[in-house]
C-alpha cells in the first residue's frame, strides 16, 4: 500500500539539518520502500519539509518504520499529513489506467 507524507519543519527550526546524516543514513538501505522522497522547498529554495512516499504493506508497519527514522523520531516536523494512495499514473501495471477509465464511467452512468 502507497502512503504519501506530507511533513512540515518547524519554523526556524534547525533540526532538519542537525539530524539529516542520521536520516540519510537510516533510508540508505531502505530505498526500496520509497517511490519518492525529498525535501519541500519554499520560493527561495530552502526546505521547509518533506515529502515522500512509501510502500508498506500496511499503516502499522508504516509506523513502525518511522518511529525509527530519526526525522520523524525527534520534533523535526510541526505537522505531519499521512494519506494512503493508489498509483493510476504512471501505470504501474499495463492497461491499469484503462481499467481505471471504465471503472469511473460505468459509476457515473449508474
Amino acid at each position: 500500500m502507497l502512503f504519501v507524507i506530507i511533513a512540515k519543519d518547524h519554523p526556524g527550526s534547525n533540526l532538519r539539518q542537525k539530524f539529516r546524516a542520521e536520516h540519510l543514513e537510516f533510508i540508505a538501505d531502505k530505498q526500496q520502500l520509497f517511490r519518492y522522497g525529498g525535501p519541500l522547498l519554499d520560493d527561495a529554495g530552502k526546505p521547509v519539509g518533506s515529502v515522500m512516499i512509501l510502500d508498506f504493506p500496511d499503516r502499522a508497519a508504516l509506523d513502525a518504520h518511522l518511529a525509527q527514522d530519526p526525522y520523524f523520531r525527534e520534533p523535526v516536523f510541526e505537522s505531519v499529513q499521512i494519506n494512503a494512495s493508489r498509483q493510476i499514473v504512471p501505470e504501474a501495471e499495463a492497461g491499469g489506467l484503462a481499467a481505471e477509465i471504465a471503472r469511473q464511467k460505468a459509476a457515473t452512468a449508474a
